[in-house]
């Protein structure tokens, strides 16, 4: 049974710097997104499009997005398979690459250290990253490579 969901966020450009867009170098790409009842979060572009460094930007946001996509996905398929994680953490990086007016990522490697009970079974814990994989609705909505490098850490007993 298919069951949808949907997502509001509002987003306000707030860098009009008192001429608008008359030139590219004459307005901010800062703006405000805002979702009901979350705390807002101030954007811009990467610095490398003119934008704040201090704020989030749609790239950062994306990897973010399939970082904890995944992660969570995942916590819940270890526990399905009997895996305790103790511990989850992960350096996602992705590659962007800037063609003509436009670009598009080429794709993202994901490297979880997950931390697991002693008890826990490592080929389980590590299985549990591809099933995870699978599940993960942001990663099943791009068009590029999502990679898993994961590292299974077991809690000494």
């Amino acid at each position: 049974m298919n069951h949808q969901h949907r997502y509001r966020v509002d987003v306000e450009w707030t860098g009009n710097l008192g001429t608008g867009t008359d030139g590219y170098r004459n307005y901010s790409r800062d703006h405000v997104i805002r979702i009901a009842g979350k705390a807002e979060l101030a954007g811009s572009s990467d610095p490398s499009f003119r934008g704040d460094a201090t704020r989030h930007n749609p790239e950062d946001m994306l990897v973010t997005a399939l970082s904890t996509c995944h992660m969570l996905s995942y916590l819940h398929m270890a526990t399905v398979a009997g895996v305790v994680v103790t511990a989850y953490t992960d350096a996602a990086e992705g590659t962007m690459v800037a063609e003509g007016d436009g670009g598009r990522f080429a794709e993202v490697v994901l490297h979880p250290v997950v931390t697991i009970s002693a008890a826990s079974d490592p080929a389980r814990a590590e299985a549990a990253h591809e099933t995870a994989h699978h599940a993960c609705f942001i990663a099943n909505s791009v068009n590029f490579p999502v990679r898993c490098e994961p590292r299974i850490v077991v809690e000494s007993a």
